[in-house]
């Protein structure tokens, strides 16, 4: 941390099964003492899966905390702070579209929300798909949907696609791959 501020304490104030939520107190550089909320997150790995024909395997699922069903690339949380993200990657492809692949490249890491959150996202292109199965999550009620790049880019522009994580894969993911 900056010696501009300084972190006095750091309390545990609720212990999630997703997330960890705290309180700081933080000395800031004029000398005030400041309440910071801070959420902790073990971290996560998507994929972009992409299909022999150039098509983008999404997974199309409801989503809580919007209300509503979300077009979104393959994801889900680390087993534990220590797992690699590619091994959670490969985890996330084959459970959510029943597909796998030995052939996943590190394509972008983000951070989703610095202002309060350390979650951090790497993000995978994986190709050459197998065909496997679907292993859903009890709660997990998820639709696989084939697009093009272009079909995934017009949805972002006119946002049906507000998912950051999402947004980024797909628009990195263009840019690094079709537009040499």
């Amino acid at each position: 941390m900056s010696e501009e501020f300084k972190r006095l304490s750091r309390d545990l104030v609720h212990k999630g099964a997703i997330i960890d939520y705290y309180q700081d107190t933080v000395q800031v550089p004029n000398g005030n003492v400041v309440k910071w909320d801070f959420i902790g997150h073990k971290g996560a790995a998507a994929v972009v899966p992409v299909r022999e024909d150039g098509k983008i395997l999404m997974v199309r699922q409801y989503r809580n905390a919007l209300d509503r069903y979300t077009l979104e690339v393959p994801a889900g949380g680390l087993d534990g702070a220590d797992e690699p993200t590619q091994t959670a990657a490969g985890r996330e492809l084959e459970e959510e579209t029943g597909y796998r692949s030995e052939n996943l490249e590190l394509l972008i890491s983000i951070r989703t929300t610095v202002a309060f959150c350390n979650e951090k996202i790497d993000i995978y292109v994986a190709k050459d798909l197998q065909k496997s199965i679907q292993h859903l999550d009890e709660d997990e009620y998820i639709n696989v949907e084939a697009y093009t790049v272009e079909e995934l880019m017009d949805r972002i522009y006119d946002c049906t696609i507000q998912d950051s994580k999402t947004i980024c894969a797909i628009m990195t993911y263009a840019h690094k791959y079709l537009h040499k």
